[in-house]
């Protein structure tokens, strides 16, 4: 059976792994990513004690980011957008809260009200953009291009008025006409040159526990010390898992820059793979006031019970 049948054969098992996450019409996955969903969809039986079972079940898996389009009562409407690729239009949608209306007022995240990120599932395509907010419909919109034809993800990230410090994120697929030439097998990489810069990662992601991430930016083979804040920090690293795209918790490491100060080569990060498997990586960081963007694929390893506890000595 190829990828697409035995993606649909373990459809209902990978909604019981992944929380009914992954659902995008013309997505292309890569055989490894169904044959790893079945196998933990396997592993997700246990004793139900209502059911005859035994007393032990398995511990409540951790919330999920960027799988669903509603959260805590807040919903993602559709996004509105060009249809084809190489179409010049506008990008937009609306968030609705508890009460059914949309919201109009946000906290600052990362010195942005919004943050957008777009990406095809392949892993290709990635934009991190902030649109602009009318107060008076609670509409988000920013003019948009598609550059290639499929199916993207479209995150909305952003922290709720009088929800506490935490942010959410929620995300909707739009299917963009075209002709298609995904890309299927994408080699790891924990090096990358952008813009005549050479930015690599050093750190192993880890599953099930906090994995210490850090990149380096050279240029010509020097150390460049002239990054510059960017959202708040020297750096910002996105990390999606292939597959199902969830959108990882990654933070800063170290205390908020002061305007005008500069750093590097380094730029360190805390990352938390809830599983084993690939995932694609995306730093931001900005020198002399433009934005690069650098991108890597790694493979997190199952951790042992041992890492978590030293990770988590409080069982957090």
């Amino acid at each position: 059976m190829n990828a697409a049948g035995r993606l649909i054969a373990y459809g209902a098992a990978i909604a019981v792994t992944f929380g009914g996450a992954f659902v995008a019409a013309g997505a292309v996955v890569p055989d490894r990513v169904v044959e790893r969903w079945s196998a933990q969809a396997a592993d997700t039986s246990y004793d139900d004690p209502d059911h005859g079972g035994g007393a032990d079940t398995q511990p409540e898996a951790a919330p999920q980011k960027g799988v669903s389009m509603s959260s805590q009562g807040y919903v993602l409407s559709e996004v509105s957008a060009p249809q084809s690729a190489e179409q010049a239009g506008e990008l937009a949608y609306t968030i609705t809260g508890p009460d059914g209306s949309p919201v109009t007022e946000y906290q600052e995240a990362h010195e942005k009200e919004m943050h957008l990120i777009v990406v095809r599932t392949d892993g290709t395509q990635y934009r991190h953009v902030h649109p602009e907010l009318d107060p008076s419909t609670g509409s988000w919109s920013l003019p948009w291009k598609w550059e290639e034809a499929g199916t993207y993800k479209i995150y909305a990230d952003f922290a709720p008025t009088g929800d506490g410090e935490d942010t959410l994120t929620l995300s909707r697929t739009v299917d963009v006409a075209g002709e298609l030439t995904p890309v299927t097998d994408r080699p790891l990489s924990a090096k990358d040159e952008v813009d005549g810069f050479e930015v690599t990662l050093d750190g192993e992601l880890t599953a099930g526990t906090s994995s210490d991430l850090t990149l380096s930016v050279t240029q010509d083979g020097a150390p460049v010390t002239t990054l510059e804040p960017y959202l708040g920090a020297f750096g910002h690293l996105v990390a999606l898992r292939e597959g199902d795209m969830e959108y990882l918790h990654v933070h800063a490491e170290g205390e908020d820059p002061a305007a005008g100060e500069t750093s590097g080569p380094e730029i360190s990060f805390m990352a938390e793979a809830p599983t084993a498997g690939r995932y694609y990586l995306y730093l931001d960081f900005q020198i002399d006031g433009e934005v690069h963007t650098a991108q890597f694929i790694v493979e997190a390893e199952q951790g042992t019970e041992n890492e978590s506890a030293d990770a988590h000595p409080d069982g957090h």
